[in-house]
């Protein structure tokens, strides 16, 4: 992936050092791609192995597995870690990407990177109090993932922007294996965590639909095993806490991947310079600066009502059968409610862009390409578990309110993942205010005119001597082109930035309720009864996660597109 350098004589940037020329780059990426498999698979195959107690492999080799490949990655990234930071003045990083790693993603890693390791001084603390009988595998697997994060965290904030250009193949390989153990790392939490929730279920305390449920279920047993046992407090407390921590885990191992996967992609790639492109970096103290505050204030209030129905559900979904009921159908209405308004708005936005005559953004971009890749792929999941919602809803009986409810909260969930994708996606495309990209069109400084011959400007009074006006652009259509720029706090970007600012807000809540332990899919017995537990929690169980990490990453989308606005 390499861009053409620009000829111009006054942007020719100085020249580095002759850097290693790669003979067939597509060769060290097939390489490194084929590694990554291999290990993925594995792994995938040991850690859905170890879920289930009738097969022979136990947690003692998924940990050993995840251990040893943690080690790797460490030893891997204190290499490069001493080849290019303690060597500055070497070819190996000449340039630098302006748009890998922002702020925002740097800083949300940082915040999972410390919630991950407080989980690992509760899982330390959980296995040490039973030491006598667990393994010592599994006390060494919090503490090597201890070390891991803070280099891996330390890595990723001072090189998620590096464009390698020396040990080619060896990088691409480090870097795709590293992505590598942070999904395996993300696979066993997410199963971990699914097999929580199936014993959740069987409780004592749930009520009987969850103890019919999970009696259909073919895991039991404790979490520890029948040998141990966690009766003291301090053992339960160690072990409630580092469940509930389980989401900041997931969430670090999904954005140290996003990163790893962009400087993957530019590895060898030569730029035009190392600080092209602008920089969002965000301010807090014009974080709401040219807003209309409806975006942040109705965002909030969603945010404040949610976090009410969330605990409120939390409390009476493990009661009676009556409480159950209205705890689903209260938190049903809200997320109705929360999902129509987002889909409205974000169709205001692209309404608003109707009316943008702002340049798109052509140029090559591995981090957007990889947003936009996340944000359709990530989507899939919450597809596919409301258009079996639908189903049961409409082919099932009997009909009664939640299967009603169940039927609009899927119907609506389609939408808003439709309509935020489209607006997102088109937000990243589009030129900030008062920056102009490099091979794009600028701006058109007479208003209303196009002009296809360049050459009769200098015969109009209204324009300027030297018109600010290029050629067609290779990577748009062919053609004049007139643009006209708004005021950077004209209406439209304001609200685009209370749309962006709301719209944040609401998946961020929309992500605390299932990542925190809201399952109503197996509270409303509508798809259990129609499909069966089985398929059904196989269901929930692969696509929920992806669901999850769609409202992270929309998040962290959102916050750029309000720094584009």
């Amino acid at each position: 992936m390499s861009e053409e350098l620009p000829t111009g004589p006054k942007e020719r940037p100085p020249a580095p050092r002759a850097a290693p020329r790669e003979v067939w780059k597509k060769g060290g990426r097939l390489l490194s791609v084929l590694l990554a498999v291999n290990v993925l698979l594995l792994a995938c195959t040991l850690i859905s192995g170890g879920a289930f107690n009738k097969v022979a492999v136990y947690d003692t080799d998924v940990f050993a597995l995840l251990t040893t490949m943690m080690l790797l990655a460490v030893l891997w990234i204190l290499f490069y870690l001493l080849r290019t930071v303690r060597c500055p003045d070497t070819d190996a990083v000449p340039y630098r990407d302006a748009h890998a790693g922002p702020i925002w993603l740097r800083g949300g890693l940082v915040l999972f990177g410390i919630c991950t390791l407080v989980m690992d001084v509760f899982k330390i603390g959980y296995y040490s109090s039973s030491f006598e009988c667990q393994s010592a595998i599994k006390i060494l697997y919090p503490l090597t993932q201890a070390v891991f994060v803070i280099v891996q965290t330390y890595f990723l904030c001072i090189s998620a922007k590096d464009c390698v250009h020396s040990h080619l193949d060896l990088t691409r390989c480090g870097l795709m294996f590293t992505l590598t153990t942070n999904l395996a790392i993300w696979m066993a939490t997410v199963v971990d965590e699914s097999v929580h929730q199936a014993h959740s279920l069987g409780s004592p305390h749930g009520n009987t639909s969850h103890t019919r449920l999970a009696l259909e279920s073919e895991r039991a047993g404790g979490p520890v095993g029948e040998d141990c046992s966690c009766n003291t407090d301090v053992c339960q407390i160690f072990q409630q806490g580092y469940f509930y921590l389980y989401p900041f885990n997931i969430e670090y191992s999904l954005f140290a991947s996003t990163m790893l996967y962009v400087m993957w992609k530019n590895v060898g790639r030569l730029m035009a310079s190392s600080t092209r492109g602008h920089s969002h970096a965000p301010s807090l103290l014009s974080l709401f600066r040219e807003t209309f505050f409806a975006g942040p204030i109705l965002g909030l209030m969603l945010f404040v009502v949610g976090l009410a129905v969330f605990i409120i559900y939390e409390v009476q979904v493990s009661g009676e059968r009556s409480h159950t009921q209205q705890a689903l159908v209260m938190y049903y209405s809200f997320n109705i409610v929360c999902l129509g308004l987002m889909t409205l708005v974000s169709l205001s936005g692209s309404v608003i862009y109707r009316f943008d005559r702002r340049a798109m953004d052509h140029r090559k971009n591995p981090t957007r390409s990889l947003d936009m890749a996340l944000l359709v792929g990530a989507a899939l999941g919450q597809y596919a578990i409301s258009y079996y919602s639908i189903v049961a809803a409409v082919a099932g009986t009997p009909r009664e309110l939640l299967a009603g409810l169940s039927l609009a909260h899927a119907l609506l969930m389609i939408a808003q993942h439709t309509f935020q994708n489209v607006f997102i996606i088109e937000s990243l495309h589009r030129v900030p205010p008062g920056a102009e990209p490099h091979g794009t069109p600028p701006k058109e400084p007479c208003h209303g005119l196009t002009f296809a011959n360049l050459d009769t400007l200098h015969t109009l009074p209204a324009c300027p001597p030297t018109p600010r006006l290029v050629g067609p652009s290779p990577a748009g259509p062919q053609g004049a082109v007139s643009i006209t720029l708004a005021p950077r706090g004209h209406w439209k970007y304001r609200c685009l930035k209370d749309i962006s600012l709301f719209l944040l807000l609401c998946n961020i809540i929309l992500w605390i309720m299932p990542a925190f332990g809201a399952r109503p899919h197996f509270s409303n017995t509508v798809e259990v009864d129609f499909y069966g537990y089985s398929l059904w929690a196989a269901i929930v169980n692969i696509c929920l996660p992806f669901g999850i990490f769609y409202r992270m990453h929309a998040v962290s989308s959102l916050l750029e597109v309000y720094m584009l606005s």
